[in-house]
């Protein structure tokens, strides 16, 4: 299992703009992609006063299905032309991990 993390922020006023974006515009987009070996993605949101940040992580089966999303420069930050106009500024890649474990809690 590969972990694609990815940071992004922005100012406090442009926050629920691009939230909203994101959650209704760009990750359907890249669920309806049905990409082979991509399982769920997550977003986090964080207040730091000044800035909000937001950080996406995406769940794949390996580095073929990041790359079967993302092209063979993987590494390259998936970024629309409409997010980057709400963001402050954003990571340019996205780090990827290689889940060593995951311990469900009791009973799921």
């Amino acid at each position: 299992m590969i972990l694609r993390l990815w940071h992004g922020w922005t100012d406090p006023e442009k926050a629920d703009a691009y939230e909203k974006l994101l959650l209704g515009e760009v990750i359907p987009g890249i669920m309806e992609k049905r990409v082979e070996g991509f399982r769920h993605i997550e977003v986090l949101r964080r207040d730091d006063g000044d800035e909000v940040v937001f950080v996406t992580l995406m769940w794949f089966d390996s580095l073929d299905a990041v790359r079967a999303f993302a092209g063979e420069d993987y590494a390259r930050a998936y970024v629309p032309a409409a997010a980057q106009a709400l963001l402050k500024r954003f990571a340019g890649q996205s780090a990827h991990y290689e889940v060593r474990a995951d311990f469900p809690a009791a009973g799921d």
